[in-house]
């Protein structure tokens, strides 16, 4: 029972909130990278037929422009905001539509040509496939913002009985999704499974004093075969890492908890389940869908749909192609933001500020105002990873990958002890619907991170061909032919690592903002709330009510 209580909890397995940050409360079984919003890059670089999209030369798809007039950008004209949201990646998105609720006298400001940050969506060729995030854990949270945007009925959920699978020892196994399938997967031996069982009932090591690397806390608490063949591939599947560097707290904070509050794995989780029963939540918005059972989701025409209906409602209060140039104290208290535009140099004055940009930049932008707080957020990792995506016929799948003649389930991971370099595999085409022409399969592939940084340096044909060999180890028959490939990103900077220190540190740049006097300046996007995308939009609706609460008492200074 244990091994599925870690391997399916929803802070570690779903796309949920984390996800990180979805704090989303279900408790049914999720699954590793493919339930959490797996890569979240900010800058990337494209290696083939490329388009002039977002001032990089890329293969996306080109979204609306939602630039306001010339004649409504000029200074003088803008009277105070009471928000400015720099950076219109999903986080910065959600967060301004949320508060635009209560302060509608706001603006969000993007560097580049279009809004939705890192979600690519591209549509050719009768394929539709994701180069960034590629799917969200359908938590409260998210439904209420695909909700609130008009997509309820653009909504595409995947199959919750769908089977995952861990490669391990030449075999692609699946993942138990539910208690009943515990005395029947062969993922793990029989003691592993009663050593991953006594420790999460309390019989193991107690926990140091000292942070711990979810490598530690793992092997400590669910043993070495726990780690190794679900706990390693989950996270290189969702944060591209190195477990031995990742810190437990600040990556699965809720898994941590459980052993902090309850005394154990599953004293915790009977704790926090007494706690719900007797403390029962507002009743659920009658709005959003329920989604059965454990999945993920997307939207009809990929995840680009969300930040573009966003910005549909947030009109002219997005401005694309504004390059902050500095930030100052207003004698008046507030701020001064200074940006070079298509109409020239403009300034704004505002009573807040939320920064969502990676936070390499928000150091840049910051260090004139506080050094330490450019320090502590300039040391936040950021590993490399490509998304390669391709496609077979559907007779390359390998004959007993199939059932009822098709490929079916969410996808595998790859640890990184059987000898392949890609992380893991999403079954696209399986997943949701119209994503590949009839008779193909579409297969999402993840190569890189903190443990492979040399993929910087490869050519578009070096990934393909990783991939493609890797693939045929476990699920494309040898002697198939070549992949087409659709399309090859690569993200130099992709996901920020939560490393051990990592709230220490992010604790540190709050503060010193706080020690300048800087008040009113929040630090937002998936380096605070998490990797997901299903947590970066939760992540939102928490700074959104910092942000409003914060205004609302600067209306009595």
């Amino acid at each position: 029972m244990t091994t599925t209580a870690i391997a399916n909890h929803p802070s570690i397995f779903s796309h949920r909130s984390p996800l990180p940050s979805q704090s989303s409360s279900s408790s049914s079984p999720s699954f590793l990278f493919l339930n959490r919003t797996n890569f979240i890059p900010y800058f990337s670089t494209s290696k083939r037929n490329s388009v002039n999209c977002n001032g990089w030369r890329t293969r996306c798809s080109v979204a609306k422009d939602y630039t306001v007039p010339p004649s409504e950008v000029d200074g003088n004209q803008f009277p105070e905001l009471d928000c400015v949201v720099i950076g219109a990646g999903i986080s910065g998105l959600c967060i301004a539509k949320v508060i635009s609720a209560n302060y509608p006298n706001l603006m969000v400001t993007e560097a580049r040509d279009r809004a939705g940050g890192n979600i690519t969506t591209v549509e050719r060729d009768g394929y539709l496939w994701e180069e960034g995030p590629n799917s969200f854990q359908p938590s409260d949270p998210m439904l209420t913002m695909a909700v609130d945007c008009g997509l309820k009925d653009d909504l595409v959920l995947g199959d919750p009985d769908a089977p995952r699978f861990v490669l391990w020892k030449d075999k692609l196994r699946p993942v138990p999704g539910k208690l009943t399938d515990l005395p029947f997967f062969d993922l793990m031996s029989i003691p592993g499974k009663l050593r991953a069982g006594f420790g999460a009932i309390g019989l193991r090591p107690s926990p140091p004093g000292y942070e711990e690397s979810v490598e530690q806390f793992v092997r400590r608490n669910l043993g070495a075969e726990v780690f190794e063949r679900l706990i390693e591939p989950f996270c290189s599947g969702v944060y591209a890492g190195d477990p031995s560097k990742l810190s437990m707290k600040a990556a699965f904070g809720k898994v941590w908890k459980l052993e902090q509050t309850g005394g154990s794995i599953i004293g915790g989780t009977f704790k926090a389940i007494k706690e719900r029963s007797s403390n029962p939540k507002p009743p659920r918005d009658p709005r959003l869908p329920t989604p059965k059972g454990q999945t993920v989701g997307s939207f009809r025409k990929g995840l680009r749909m969300l930040p573009d209906a966003i910005c549909e409602r947030l009109g002219s209060k997005v401005k694309l192609s504004w390059k902050l140039s500095s930030i100052t104290k207003s004698g008046k208290g507030g701020y001064l933001l200074t940006y070079e535009t298509p109409e020239g140099v403009v300034s704004l004055r505002s009573r807040s500020i939320v920064m969502t940009v990676p936070s390499y930049v928000a150091s840049n932008i910051l260090r004139p105002l506080s050094v330490a707080a450019a320090d502590a957020l300039s040391s936040f990792y950021y590993p490399p990873v490509a998304a390669v995506t391709i496609s077979y016929p559907q007779e390359a799948i390998r004959d007993e990958r199939l059932v009822d003649g098709e490929l079916k389930g969410f996808g595998q991971l790859h640890p990184r002890s059987q000898g392949v370099e890609t992380l893991g595999t999403i079954y696209s085409s399986s997943l949701f619907p119209n994503r590949a022409p009839n008779g193909r399969v579409l297969l999402l592939n993840y190569i890189g991170g903190a443990t492979n940084t040399e993929i910087v340096s490869k050519t578009e044909s070096q990934l393909v061909e990783a991939v493609d060999r890797d693939l045929r180890k476990m699920l494309i028959k040898h002697k198939a032919q070549d992949p087409f490939v659709t399309g090859v990103r690569v993200w130099p900077q992709a996901i920020p690592q939560f490393l051990v220190g990592h709230l220490d540190t992010l604790g540190t740049a709050k503060a010193a903002l706080s020690d300048h006097g800087l008040d009113g300046l929040f630090l937002g996007g998936n380096y605070v709330s998490g990797v997901a995308l299903g947590r970066c939009v939760e992540g939102a609706y928490e700074i959104a009510s910092e942000v409003t609460g914060f205004l609302s008492q600067y209306a009595y200074k």
